[in-house]
């Protein structure tokens, strides 16, 4: 069934008593910081008014360093966000699509009291030529509020491959509302083929050989599709998995990179034993899929398998946050022990 399989065994005992209430490894740190990121881009205020006015900006590439320059000249006649005190605070913010956590937003500085801004602001990217032809600009305005509440005032996108890279001028594009396909498309990072399997304490009747002790959990990670393609070449990816409350190295685990390859197949198998049927309700299998690249590994997506409650051992976490389908998934391994449950689960900013 496949061509690896890893056996991992741990205790959650150890956890019960002073659960984890976020990563102390560096690779989940990543994750943090990656989502907070990519979050960041649909956080604000959408309906407190609509898109309006203009952005003037010019795009050139530096083919001697190797740099993306957006040149964000000005904004006229944008909308008012306080009409009480007739102000608007707005500020420029920039991403490259598909994946805005990979290169990152960059920004302007915030122009108060005025709809009119004047920034004259040189926003960069250090990207090769060959990968910026892939990916499109999105470049959006927004009221800065202190509270951090920022209201959305228009955006433009611009296709990078279509763009005529010898207009370096600045020219006048109309702002406008923000759509919501963007809105729903902006965390489609590809789709997770699996299987998972509950074997509870002694189920398999004592003439079996590998009947367990303890519970096992059993993870089938089959294969990917529609990966994020940060490179005209592809991706090359792997699989890394935990078991939430614990992550320590007992309970890390990882496939093999699949190089080139937007739809990699990984036919990967892991156990975790040690896992009572009470655990079940408390713990939370976290498989994140990784772009490797030799001095860091970028996040493409991921997934939480669990009941979504919030909640490990009586104590509130941030990771429990299982989506409808990925808790029916769970839920549905739970009530059929000794089964294998397959399923297709859409990959998420965690």
């Amino acid at each position: 069934e496949s061509d690896t399989a890893s056996e991992i065994s741990f205790q959650f005992n150890k956890h019960k008593k002073t659960p984890s209430v976020g990563s102390h490894s560096s690779d989940m740190a990543s994750v943090s910081s990656v989502s907070g990121s990519v979050l960041s881009v649909y956080s604000g205020d959408f309906g407190s008014v609509d898109a309006q006015g203009t952005v003037e900006f010019a795009l050139d590439y530096d083919e001697k360093n190797r740099e993306f320059q957006v040149h964000v000249s000005q904004c006229k006649d944008l909308a008012v966000v306080d009409e009480k005190k007739g102000r608007s605070d707005p500020y420029v913010k920039t991403y490259l699509l598909p994946d805005k956590a990979r290169m990152g937003k960059r920004k302007t500085s915030v122009k108060k009291r005025t709809v009119n801004p004047i920034y004259n602001e040189v926003l960069r990217y250090k990207i090769e030529k060959m990968v910026l032809l892939i990916q499109k600009l999105n470049l959006s305005v927004w009221h800065n509020d202190p509270l951090g509440r920022n209201s959305f005032l228009g955006e433009i996108e611009v296709d990078l491959a279509s763009w005529d890279w010898s207009n370096r001028k600045l020219n006048w594009y109309p702002l406008k509302p923000r759509s919501l396909s963007a809105v729903n498309g902006v965390d489609h990072r590809g789709v997770m083929n699996l299987s998972i399997k509950y074997v509870p304490p002694g189920s398999l009747g004592k003439m079996c050989p590998r009947n367990p002790p303890s519970g096992e959990v059993h993870i089938w990670v089959k294969d990917v599709k529609d990966l994020l393609q940060l490179r005209p070449s592809g991706v090359d990816s792997f699989v890394k998995c935990y078991v939430l409350p614990d992550t320590s190295k007992k309970s890390y685990q990882k496939t093999r990179v699949i190089k080139r390859d937007t739809n990699p197949v990984f036919n990967h198998t892991i156990v975790y034993d040690g896992f009572h049927t009470e655990d079940l309700k408390d713990a939370c299998v976290e498989l994140t899929v990784w772009d490797h690249e030799k001095l860091t590994n970028h996040f493409l997506g991921g997934i939480r398998l669990g009941l979504g409650t919030g909640l490990s051992y009586g104590i509130s976490v941030d990771w429990m946050d299982s989506t409808q389908e990925e808790v029916a998934f769970w839920q549905e391994m739970m009530s059929a022990a000794n089964e294998w449950i397959e399923g297709l689960l859409p990959l998420r900013s965690l």
